[in-house]
């Protein structure tokens, strides 16, 4: 056994790479042919019913606004109810047929059955199932001194998730509806400064390809991935349990620059009244998944000199033991009052969605 899997390491990638050459251009293609079918004959979404949770800000507020100008009934679910009602009534200018807002809290399984049942009791279905909440982090692993901030980061960005399909998925069987999910390319691609993130997002991108496989067509799964977009995050915003808001006053250490979150919700929402089974944004970052599997060497070596190093100079102060206060003045709080975080949690640079 072990001189049959000698040759076919040698022998399966190289056939492989010669194979896919010559197969390429025949599934360009089928693959073009088949978007421009499913274009022209996408799904209408007039009086669909779709749930959007993190619907307050960012890439869910946007997708809202898609849905609307599509004529949905939409179901907008957040921590942040103010946020809500303010969007709720820009998504019924823009041409929604209905708009529900629920304050819920994703990460709790009772609060998913809550807002799933109240919609099926008013609306009677549930056509699209839109998971946006995604909580992202900038510091170095070796840096935190608290790790109370590790399961908040993974409830979050994989059970938030989770629990909200769990409880839809019999209702989307009945309309052969579609779950579409907020991904990102950190799930593949490695990144320094988001290890937590990037193991969530990955373990989420592989829980719906296997969720794919087990609805078979019943039940359609778009997985949207994308690299730096100009969200909240990037303006530095972040949230804390309970629908508080914490918004740091001072400039971002590094300028970020990215893609606009109204364009990649329009992809997103395009892309699953196609179908389609993953949207892609920016599409360039493929060649980077290419490097990584078949020559991973280049792609670190890459890295190391275009991406900084972890020096003496720390980037971030979520946990690692400086008090939120030092040298940056304190935070402005908005809502409800937070839970109480850990004295050495600073939790700079943490956006939810």
């Amino acid at each position: 056994m072990d001189l049959l899997n000698s040759v076919l390491n040698w022998v399966v990638p190289p056939a492989s790479l010669v194979m896919m050459a010559f197969a390429w251009p025949a599934l360009t293609f089928i693959s073009g042919c088949e978007w421009l079918y499913n274009t022209f004959n996408s799904e209408p979404m007039e009086d669909k019913v779709v749930i959007i949770t993190g619907a307050s800000s960012g890439i869910g507020e946007q997708i809202a606004y898609e849905y609307a100008k599509r004529r949905a009934k939409l179901v907008l679910v957040a921590r942040r109810e103010n946020r809500l009602r303010l969007i709720s009534e820009n998504a019924r200018h823009m041409g929604a047929k209905h708009v529900m807002i629920v304050a819920a809290d994703v990460v709790k399984e009772e609060e998913c059955r809550r807002f799933v049942n109240e919609t099926i009791n008013f609306y009677g279905r549930v056509d699209h199932l839109v998971n946006t909440v995604s909580l992202g982090h900038t510091f170095y692993f070796e840096e935190v001194t608290d790790t109370t901030v590790f399961p908040h980061l993974l409830d979050i960005n994989f059970w938030g998730n989770v629990y909200p399909t769990y409880v839809a998925l019999p209702h989307l069987r009945q309309t052969n509806g579609k779950i579409i999910v907020n991904a990102s390319v950190e799930s593949w691609l490695p990144l320094p400064r988001m290890s937590l993130y990037a193991a969530a997002k990955a373990a989420l991108v592989n829980f719906y390809e296997t969720l794919r496989l087990e609805v078979d067509h019943e039940i359609g799964i778009t997985i949207a991935t994308h690299g730096w977009i100009g969200s909240e995050m990037t303006r530095g915003k972040f949230m804390v349990e309970e629908g508080a808001e914490m918004q740091w006053k001072e400039e971002r250490e590094v300028n970020v620059t990215g893609g606009l979150v109204e364009d990649f919700a329009r992809l997103i929402v395009a892309g699953a009244c196609r179908g389609d089974a993953y949207v892609k944004y920016p599409s360039w970052y493929d060649i980077f998944l290419l490097y990584q599997v078949f020559a991973p060497k280049v792609l670190n070596w890459t890295f190391r000199l275009i991406l900084p190093t972890h020096g003496g100079r720390r980037t971030s102060l979520v946990g690692t033991g400086r008090p939120i206060s030092e040298g940056y003045g304190r935070p402005s709080l908005e809502g409800m009052p937070p839970r109480k975080l850990p004295s050495t949690f600073a939790p700079q640079q943490l956006k939810m969605e």
